[in-house]
């Protein structure tokens, strides 16, 4: 595994040359958090009621260790010094209170990974938490991390895409929450007692996202007889530079779910919606990098055509095959970007081959950028229900709706008496089912995608060498 060497950040107080996952210290504490996960609950409290007393001495001793863990290693990482303190301080707060429901709030507002990025600066993270598309139980979770700013992103964020809270990071190791699909850190995953007004800081592990993207991409184009032009294959072939393509295209998408016509709040995940109006949140997102990337292009930054290409394939072969049906919102969108491309002649799959017309694709994907940005604007002044049937309309457009859906139907056939959120229940789990198309390709690459589970850079660089 790639090693984090305190001694590569140069921020003054930092000077020990000791890997943080060196240390026999990180080894016990994955140990510890190990053996306690099974004992813990999906809120993450422990019911002794269960396990019995000894289990409950024994769990007091496993959280020690862990505590004891986190501060023999808060000496390599002094920046994070205050946070480790309170760390160690909620933990035996939980285990004295009886193990019950945890609340690390007091540690998590002492946690600023975002107050001073650097590219390289390693961070140590444990917290009772889920893990978004990864364990849904609020475990302890621990992750030894690096961050992900190269000056170039630095300037970009500075000049253009300011993002104060973002961070860009890769994994060194982890415990079993993070052997999954997950590729977050969000502070809003971990068990506190209140949830505060806001948060200073989230994170994407762009290093997992890249080797998803290079394995199942490398694969889809292998199946489809895509060909590539040149700076993508290269591009494929680069984990580093493919890093640095989705910590800029998750900059820019992460900014863009607070700005433009919005007729929502901007956290619409916490409100009940169908699960169509996610996908068009987050497609509208990512189209807004791509929107973003084609002018950075057409300036002549080199990173500009990196970010067109990731949000092209990944959305296109990734996203609509990963995960299963049931109000699958990213599958959704990939599913409506590739339907958008083959409406408009962008992509063709004719003899068994997909062709693509690369002149053509940043105006033909910025005008769907376009349609869902009217959609939004004109959504400000339409009730909630009526936006909801207009966002229906335009992915149906492009999408076969599943034949017994009330939806599909229009108002008629939903009953417009109860309140919106009431009509949820009468979405279907597949709304917008598989196309033949998709359905053909799942069967090639589902395996490809099923193996990126947990996937690190370090796991492609292996298999590469192993290839060589």
């Amino acid at each position: 595994m790639t090693e984090i060497l305190v001694q590569d950040v140069t921020r003054e107080g930092i000077a020990t040359d000791t890997a943080v996952t060196d240390h026999p210290a990180w080894a016990e504490l994955k140990n510890a958090v190990e053996e306690l996960r099974p004992w813990q609950s999906k809120d993450g409290s422990i019911d002794f009621d269960a396990e019995g007393a000894p289990a409950r001495a024994h769990a007091e001793q496993t959280v020690e260790r862990i505590a004891v863990a986190v501060e023999q290693l808060s000496p390599l990482l002094p920046h994070d010094a205050a946070y480790h303190r309170a760390l160690a301080a909620d933990l035996r707060k939980w285990s004295a209170a009886g193990f019950e429901v945890p609340d690390f709030l007091d540690s998590l507002m002492e946690f600023h990974p975002a107050a001073e990025r650097a590219d390289g600066t390693p961070h140590l993270v444990l917290f009772p938490m889920y893990t978004q598309n990864g364990n849904p139980d609020r475990n302890l979770e621990a992750v030894v991390l690096r961050m992900v700013w190269p000056e170039w992103l630095a300037e970009l964020e500075a000049t253009r895409f300011d993002n104060p809270g973002y961070c860009g990071i890769t994994f060194e190791d982890f415990t079993s929450g993070y052997d999954t699909n997950s590729a977050v850190l969000f502070p809003e995953t971990v068990a506190v007692r209140e949830v505060p007004e806001s948060f200073s800081w989230g994170a994407i592990f762009c290093d997992r996202e890249a080797a998803r993207f290079r394995k199942v991409t490398e694969a889809a184009v292998d199946i489809l007889g895509v060909e590539l032009p040149e700076d993508i294959a290269t591009l494929l072939g680069d984990q580093k530079r493919c890093e640095e393509t989705f910590a800029l295209w998750d900059l820019i998408h992460d900014r863009a779910h607070s700005r433009g016509d919005l007729p929502f709040d901007p956290f619409m995940i916490k409100q009940r919606q169908p699960f169509w109006m996610y996908g068009l949140e987050e497609l509208r997102c990512d189209l807004t990098s791509f929107k973003e990337a084609v002018q950075l292009e057409a300036e002549g930054n080199e990173h500009g055509r990196d970010v067109q290409y990731a949000v092209l394939f990944d959305r296109m072969f990734r996203f609509p095959l990963t995960g299963d049906r049931n109000r699958n919102y990213d599958g959704l969108g990939g599913q409506l970007l590739f339907a958008y491309l083959h409406r408009h002649d962008v992509v063709r799959w004719t003899d068994n081959k997909l062709t693509i017309d690369w002149d053509r694709a940043p105006e033909v994907t910025n005008q769907l950028c376009a349609e869902i940005e009217k959609l939004y604007r004109d959504g400000i002044d339409r009730p909630k229900l009526v936006h909801w049937l207009k966002s229906y309309e335009l992915v149906s457009t492009y999408l076969a709706p599943h034949p017994g859906s009330k939806w599909a139907k229009g108002a008629d056939a939903l009953d417009v008496t109860l309140p919106p959120r009431k009509l949820v229940d009468d979405v279907l789990p597949d709304e917008f089912p598989l196309s033949m198309f998709f359905e053909a390709l799942a069967k090639k690459l589902k395996g490809v995608i099923a193996s990126t589970k947990g996937i690190t850079a370090d796991d492609v660089v292996r298999a590469e060498q192993a290839a060589a």
